[in-house]
């Protein structure tokens, strides 16, 4: 018999949340499936069975866990038979499992059955909202939710706890509870990636920073790709993006402007220069933002590029991302165009990084070309950068590699 623990997986992740059990109490699983998805800061994560065998749960879904803790047992029935677990789907408290005198486990907490509604049902409640009621001393397995679909919220909670205060009060539904000028408000806890993305905008914003914007002629890019995604998609079965000419292009751009590929060492007042030239591409996720990494961008053709951005692209609105492909990013491209709209914006830097590139909707505009004024394609874009790093005019030399490649007719058509 073996423990199925929440191992530690890096990036600095110390715990999770237990999104959904993939087996069942007694089900076969194999050595290296997966059984469980936990959401963490970073990325939905798989944890696999590290033998094959019977699988006892330990702790059910809606729980939050720490990096060591035993989610599950996995054997043979009759030594699973001699296990107590700890916390099921709705139960309240953390506890140790329990096993027989000869096995190294020590009990220390009597286990507990999951507490169950007025209706008969698991308890839904948020990890924040039963700590809340743990802290004010409130039985919630006795309180009827006032959220969506008997949701027990955090003003439940704070009714019950004012109930049991007064003479002879009893535990009722309460009304929805009226904030600012009599509107109803709803608050909603902050899932693991919120959380993480707040932290990294709360250190972005302490960065001094400083906005360069441009127009590139799109009109060449734009003729490439519709010249050639068609060829391309059927001879290589890879759908040609314009995003991957501009990582291509921006991490050509990198390397004669190194200062931008940094991050910068406050204590030790250092810029630490990457030799590397990872290329993040924020995403919007069904759960918030997240950054999918392409590596080493420089060496890989735009084909290449195309085909990995796509695949990166799917996993992240999947949620089946790993950290691994989250993670070591130089540098930071967002794609607002690709949201349908916006013509230039000041994008948050990716903390640590010392810069980042938003490019915006390609669109119809006036251009000139050979002295006359045609109707042709535009690319807006902005960089915003660590004004402690570099300045303005390190901007406009690092936009003006940008641009003039991917004005570049030679540079647009060596793409395999």
């Amino acid at each position: 018999m073996k423990e199925l623990n929440f191992v530690d997986i890096g990036e600095g992740i110390t715990e999770g949340h237990i999104q959904k059990w993939l087996f069942k109490d007694g089900d076969m699983v194999k050595a290296d499936e997966a059984v469980v998805q936990i959401e963490t800061d970073k990325a939905v994560v798989n944890i696999p069975a590290p033998i094959s065998g019977t699988i006892k749960i330990n702790i059910g879904e809606n729980n939050d866990v720490k990096v060591g803790e035993v989610l599950a047992y996995i054997g043979d029935p009759q030594e699973l038979a001699g296990i107590t677990v700890g916390r099921r789907q709705g139960a309240e408290h953390q506890q140790t499992p329990q096993l027989q005198p000869t096995a190294p486990i020590q009990a220390s907490v009597q286990p507990q059955q999951p507490a169950q509604s007025s209706q008969g049902h698991g308890i839904t409640a948020t990890p924040a909202v039963r700590k809340l009621a743990r802290d004010l001393n409130v039985d919630i397995s006795k309180l009827v939710g006032t959220g969506p679909g008997g949701r027990i919220q955090e003003s439940d909670v704070k009714a019950a706890q004012s109930s049991s205060q007064a003479p002879q009060a009893a535990v009722a539904a309460p009304k929805p509870q009226k904030e600012a000028y009599g509107g109803a408000v709803e608050r909603v806890p902050m899932s693991q990636t919120r959380k993480a993305i707040a932290k990294n905008m709360e250190a972005s914003w302490t960065i001094p920073k400083a906005v360069h914007m441009d127009i590139i002629n799109a009109n060449s890019l734009y003729s490439t790709v519709e010249r050639e995604k068609a060829r391309i998609e059927s001879e290589k079965g890879i759908k040609l993006n314009y995003l991957a000419f501009i990582v291509k292009a921006t991490a050509l751009a990198l390397k004669d402007n190194p200062y931008f590929n940094a991050t910068y060492d406050k204590d030790r007042q250092e810029i630490i220069v990457k030799k590397y030239y990872n290329i993040g591409l924020a995403a919007e996720a069904p759960d918030g933002l997240r950054v999918a990494v392409v590596k080493a961008a420089d060496s890989k053709s735009i084909v290449q590029l195309a085909g990995e951005i796509k695949e990166l692209s799917q996993k992240v609105k999947s949620l089946t991302i790993s950290p691994d492909e989250m993670k070591d990013s130089t540098f930071t491209i967002t794609n607002i165009g690709s949201l349908g709209g916006g013509y230039l914006s000041v994008p948050a830097i990716n903390y640590p990084e010392v810069a980042i590139l938003a490019v915006h909707l390609i669109r119809d505009a006036a251009v000139v070309e050979d002295g006359q004024v045609k109707v042709g394609k535009i690319l807006p874009f902005s960089i915003t950068l660590d004004h402690r790093v570099v300045d303005g005019a390190d901007a406009v030399k690092f936009a003006n590699e940008i641009k003039g490649l991917l004005e570049d007719p030679k540079f647009l058509s060596a793409i395999e």
